[in-house]
């Protein structure tokens, strides 16, 4: 499956492949996602495991850089897939779902049906 462009209750979403290449640096998400999304998608759904695991580490910075980037560019990340290893692994990063979840511009869900029900 390649990245395509989804209606979600009127929302134009990036759905991105699950074998795309992998988002290792600020310059993948760039190259990757936010320039593949610009002009045609507000929210980039990306799969986790597209993720470099230093994403998940919010020591590295990694996930910081890649969300300030989707604000710099007025796009919404969703990061889509099951992160529980993740989650017991990291002491802040249960916090950091928590309150993006909340907010409007990073979403963690567990797959694009959660995503459609937030746009219901």
């Amino acid at each position: 499956m390649a990245d395509r462009v989804d209606q979600l209750h009127g929302v134009p979403v990036l759905v991105c492949d699950a074998g795309g290449a992998p988002i290792a640096t600020e310059q993948d998400a760039l190259d990757h996602l936010v320039g593949v999304a610009f002009g045609q998608a507000e929210v980039v759904a990306v799969p986790a495991g597209r993720l470099d695991g230093r994403f998940f580490d919010l020591s590295s910075g990694f996930a910081g850089q890649v969300m300030q980037k989707f604000v710099n560019y007025r796009l919404h990340l969703v990061v889509v897939g099951d992160i529980s290893r993740e989650l017991a692994a990291s002491s802040a990063l249960p916090d950091l779902v928590r309150e993006s979840n909340r907010g409007r511009h990073v979403w963690f869900v567990a797959d694009l049906d959660e995503l459609a029900a937030r746009f219901a």
